[in-house]
């Protein structure tokens, strides 16, 4: 063990990270580099953001910890972490539990008695984030000096700054009084969050969105069901310049018709039986913020009209109000439905339609999303352990696989709601377990709708056993032979019948002992 690291290991160290172009190289070439200058199993980079801690970069543990976001009260290593100005070393027989059990890769249970290391990463005195390392040789952090570990703390968190920017530690103004009273607070958080993933589908929606946000164009915000079109929305508005201004939800498919109007741009007392008092519409609510027209689709042709003069002029008046007032509002609006469609069919007018899609953001379907589901199962996984209160949950990679050969009908709400319950179903099998794992068995998913033409049968009589693992690996083993066969050996092919990842496709065929030989057709 070298207690100091030499002069060579920083010059290399800061060389590879100024050639590396990309932020996700730095973070990959920063790792890298930590490993060689001290031996480990696993070492993590998580950003700070307040009362949470996300994972931006990894080795050694499960690909889903990317998906997970932790609560820094309710991981004792990590609160003592944060509230250190040095690096900490925790005894190798610490009871304290460890936010990666059951995540480091090549183990199924508790991390046994192990070394445990964190580095608190500052940058002008604002803790950034974390380094956190792990080894499973107990005390092999012991002796490594504290001018190592804090030249290798200024580097991460220089590292570190560069690459998330101050900005995205500073907390935004709160909404004015009125809007915070007119809206719940429910209603400002709905579906609230970030976009997660890493597909070529969600690169290019976060790359539509930059380009969007900053513009005061209207934005036509188009995808199924349950894809997330309100997160989309509000990442829009957060990213926008009105970001300090309210954000005012509509669902335009619960508006009594004849209440449209008065929900939108206000009424008079008396302007109607039932008016009692003044009411201020949602449009002057939303004056120097962004208006959000969800389920635009379902809005009745009497109130499109009204509803283009507002958009056009910025004018409203409202009923029982002579005067007009003029606001400052941006629309997005969002519909599953084909608005082009709705347009040939006379139900939805095109002089709204052209005004509403200035720059139209349509949200990939979650079965185009190659290689998120592991994220976003991560991410689910880890709010619902905090709803439950477990400690530890996990999935195990043959219920990951189960969810990816799915083609999600309900997309990503569907995903949230089928880990929410596997989770309860987990729990209910294994309580009084440190470690809940989910299984194939807790995963409720309708293969009569998987988009396969055909899929072979588990041959139940090859394990004697019983063992749910095996029968498994034999399904898949079975099934995906199955599919190259007919495909030829296109392995690209396969993947995209099974709506899998091709990397991890190759990966699983790898583990199952699956060879392929490409036949020329």
């Amino acid at each position: 063990m070298v207690n100091d690291i030499s002069s060579t290991a920083v010059i290399g160290l800061a060389v590879d990270l100024a050639s590396s172009l990309t932020t996700k190289d730095r973070f990959d070439r920063l790792l890298d580099n930590v490993r060689k200058i001290i031996a480990c199993d696993a070492v993590v980079l998580l950003s700070y953001h307040s009362d949470i801690l996300k994972p931006i970069a990894l080795q050694g543990l499960s690909r889903d910890t990317l998906g997970r976001r932790f609560n820094i009260e309710d991981h004792p290593r990590f609160s003592i972490i944060c509230q250190s100005l040095t690096p900490v070393r925790f005894p190798a027989d610490s009871e304290l539990p460890d936010p990666y059990d059951g995540l480091l890769v090549g183990t199924e249970d508790n991390l046994p008695v192990h070394a445990c290391m964190g580095l608190p990463l500052y940058f002008n005195e604002q803790l950034l984030g974390l380094l956190t390392l792990d080894s499973l040789t107990p005390h092999v952090f012991d002796d490594i000096s504290e001018k190592t570990l804090q030249l290798i703390s200024a580097i991460a968190a220089a590292t570190l700054n560069n690459a998330l920017l101050i900005e995205q530690l500073e907390k935004q103004a709160a909404h004015s009084q009125q809007v915070v009273e007119e809206l719940t607070i429910e209603a400002l958080e709905r579906d609230g969050g970030e976009i997660i993933g890493e597909s070529h589908a969600i690169e290019h929606l976060r790359e539509d969105i930059d380009i969007a946000a900053p513009s005061e164009f209207t934005v036509l915000v188009e995808g199924e069901t349950g894809v997330g079109k309100e997160l989309v929305a509000r990442t829009l508005h957060q990213k926008s310049r009105r970001h300090n201004g309210p954000m005012v939800y509509v669902n335009c498919a619960a508006l009594p018709e004849n209440l449209i109007e008065s929900e939108l741009f206000g009424h008079t007392k008396g302007a109607f039986t039932g008016a009692d008092k003044k009411r201020v519409g949602k449009f002057l609510l939303a004056d120097g913020g962004t208006l959000f027209l969800d389920e635009i689709g379902e809005l009745p042709l009497a109130a499109q009209s009204k509803m283009l003069r507002a958009l056009q002029s910025g004018e409203i008046q409202a009923v029982g109000q002579d005067s007009i007032e003029m606001v400052d509002v941006r629309i997005i609006a969002a519909t599953n439905r084909d608005l082009k469609h709705e347009v040939e069919a006379g139900r939805f007018r095109p002089d709204l339609y052209h005004r509403l899609s200035v720059y139209p953001i349509k949200v990939p379907k979650l079965k185009d999303r190659l290689g998120d589901i592991q994220l976003l199962s991560g991410y689910f996984i880890e709010q619902t352990s905090r709803k439950l209160g477990i400690t530890q949950l996990k999935i195990s990679q043959e219920a990951l696989s189960l969810l990816e050969a799915y083609h999600w009908p309900g997309n990503v709400r569907e995903l949230e709601h089928i880990v929410s319950r596997a989770s309860l179903k987990a729990l209910a099998r294994q309580r009084g377990k440190k470690i809940i794992s989910i299984s194939p068995i807790d995963c409720d998913i309708d293969h009569s709708q998987t988009p396969l033409e055909k899929a072979p049968e588990i041959i139940t009589e090859q394990v004697t056993n019983g063992d749910l693992r095996e029968a498994t690996n034999s399904f898949q083993k079975q099934l995906i032979t199955s599919l190259i066969d007919e495909e030829g050996g296109n392995l690209a092919a396969v993947s995209r019948r099974l709506n899998v990842d091709r990397a991890n496709l190759s990966r699983l065929t790898k583990r199952l002992g699956i060879s392929i030989v490409k036949s020329i057709r």
